[in-house]
Parts: structure tokens; C-alpha cells; sequence
């Protein structure tokens, strides 16, 4: 792992289309910013987790589409 130490508005370069910019340094917290490509999946540790927002369906598949957003059929 490599550790940089960065102030305010400093920058890292990651590759060729990532940076990333120390937005603001408050107390025990750092803000920082992150810049990169549609293509680029930037995403909290925390959510790694692949079943963190999955939306399962399954036995609601042969419901009508209105019933299923709420709407009275």
C-alpha cells in the first residue's frame, strides 16, 4: 500500500483518468473528492458488499405491473 500525506486542494493522480483531491480537512475528517470516468466504479468500502441494494422480484414476477408499483388494478 502506498501512504501519501496531502494537504487542502492537493491532488493524486491514479492512472490515467482517476484524481483524486482533498476537498476539505476538518478535525479527525477528510472530504475529498473524486474524479473519474463512467466507467470507473468508485464506491465506499462499506457497500462492497454485493447484496447491499439488490432488489429481488422473485414470486412478484407474475404480478401486473401496476400492482406492483402500488397502483390499484
Amino acid at each position: 500500500m502506498l501512504v501519501l500525506s496531502r494537504k487542502q486542494n492537493e491532488r493524486i493522480r491514479v492512472g490515467d483518468s482517476v484524481v483524486v483531491t482533498v476537498v476539505r480537512v476538518s478535525g479527525d475528517k477528510v472530504r475529498i473528492g473524486i474524479e473519474a470516468p463512467p466507467n470507473v466504479r468508485v464506491l465506499r468500502d462499506e457497500l462492497e458488499d454485493d447484496s447491499v441494494g439488490e432488489v429481488t422480484l422473485e414470486g412478484s414476477l407474475d404480478l401486473p405491473l401496476p400492482r406492483l408499483f402500488g397502483f390499484a388494478s
